[in-house]
C-alpha cells in the first residue's frame, strides 16, 4: 500500500486533508478583506448582538485564548469593539462595528467559497447536502444498516 495514495487514506483522512487545503485558499481570500476563518467565525456570531469573549469562544468552538487574538485582531481592524457592559462591570462585551458589520455583508454576498469547493466537485450540491446532514444530524444522518 502506497501511504502517499490518498486513494489509500481513510475517510477521516481525507476529510480533514482536503478541508485544510480549502481552508488555505479560503483564509488568502478572506485576507483580502482583513480577516481569517476564526474572524469571520467570530463576526457571525456576533450577527445576533454583543457577546463576552468566553461567550463568543463557544459560538465559534475555539479555545478562549484563540479567540482572545482573534478579537484583539478584529479589533485592530475595526470590525469589532469591546466595551463594559452596562449591567456587570466585570463583564467585557464584544460587539461588531458598521464595518465588521459590512465586511460580513460583502463576504455573504460573494459567490468566491461556493466556487472554491465547487469547481473541484463532481456535484456540489449533493456534496453540500451530505455536509448539511454530517454537521446536523447527531449521528451524522447515518443510515441504519442493520
Amino acid at each position: 500500500m502506497d501511504v502517499s495514495d490518498p486513494r489509500s487514506w481513510s475517510l477521516g483522512r481525507l476529510l480533514s486533508t482536503a478541508a485544510r487545503q480549502v481552508e488555505q485558499e479560503w483564509n488568502e481570500w478572506l485576507a483580502t478583506h482583513g480577516l481569517t476563518h476564526a474572524g469571520l467565525l467570530a463576526l457571525h456570531a456576533l450577527s445576533d448582538g454583543p457577546m463576552t469573549q468566553r461567550q463568543l469562544a463557544a459560538a465559534s468552538r475555539v479555545e478562549e485564548q484563540t479567540m482572545s487574538r482573534v478579537v484583539e485582531r478584529l479589533q485592530r481592524m475595526g470590525h469589532v469593539t469591546r466595551d463594559r457592559d452596562e449591567r456587570d462591570r466585570r463583564r467585557v462585551l464584544v460587539r461588531r462595528t458598521p464595518l465588521g458589520d459590512a465586511v460580513v455583508e460583502a463576504i455573504e454576498g460573494s459567490t468566491f467559497s461556493d466556487e472554491l469547493v465547487g469547481r473541484r466537485l463532481v456535484d456540489p450540491e449533493m456534496f453540500r447536502a451530505e455536509l448539511v446532514r454530517l454537521l446536523t444530524q447527531p449521528d451524522g444522518g447515518r443510515p441504519d444498516v442493520s
